[in-house]
């Protein structure tokens, strides 16, 4: 089973990824946490990274795309992958159809986690101040829920058309969301799912 989390940055998604990862034996496939080895590495791609990031503009499709690929060929055998900040644009989800198409795969569910903004900067100021994590900075933040809500908001329909959307409350205990998780992914195993080349069918791409 391969599942997107879904949601704005801070709210979570890769706490349960890696609770996902340990309980069912999936390969974590975080895009923020790719970036952020890229911009530790100090190559010229972790420079290109660093800059964008600071910024609080999105990486391009380009760099992201080229990660998640890298990664689903390195973990061939894997029973199934979560992407974590992946796809955020209509773009990169239709590049993620025709990728798992072509390896014979799709997306099996989007878990959606629900969150209160204003909780989230709370949360996200208090750890750039314990951590001083730099893309953690409240004014960048800002930028980046901006950009989350104006990219990304555009999927929502998309893939509650294709059946594959679960909203879950993303403000309760790490307990209480993890239920919610667990329990929307055992109503989807199993269950039908559209067909790859929905996007390309959706915007009338042939």
């Amino acid at each position: 089973m391969n599942i997107i989390l879904f949601g704005p940055p801070a709210a979570g998604k890769g706490t349960q990824a890696k609770r996902l990862v340990s309980e069912r034996g999936f390969v974590q496939l975080s895009t923020g946490d790719m970036l952020r080895a890229a911009r530790s590495a100090g190559t010229e791609l972790g420079q290109r990274v660093a800059a964008i990031m600071d910024s609080g503009q999105l990486v391009s499709d380009a760099i992201v795309i080229e990660l998640i690929e890298d990664q689903l060929d390195t973990h061939k055998d894997a029973a199934g992958f979560i992407f974590d900040g992946f796809p955020r644009t209509v773009p990169q989800a239709e590049a993620l159809d025709a990728t798992l198409a072509k390896r014979d795969m799709e997306v099996d569910a989007v878990i959606r986690l629900r969150v209160d903004e204003d909780a989230l900067l709370e949360r996200v100021t208090k750890r750039y101040e314990e951590q001083g994590r730099e893309d953690d900075n409240p004014e960048t933040f800002k930028k980046r829920i901006e950009a989350y809500n104006a990219q990304t908001a555009p999927l929502l329909p998309i893939y509650a058309e294709r059946k594959k959307l679960v909203e879950v409350d993303g403000m309760g205990t790490i307990e209480s969301v993890a239920g919610e998780i667990d329990s929307a992914l055992d109503r989807k195993k199993g269950g039908a799912t559209e067909k790859p080349g929905f996007f390309a069918r959706l915007f009338g791409k042939s």
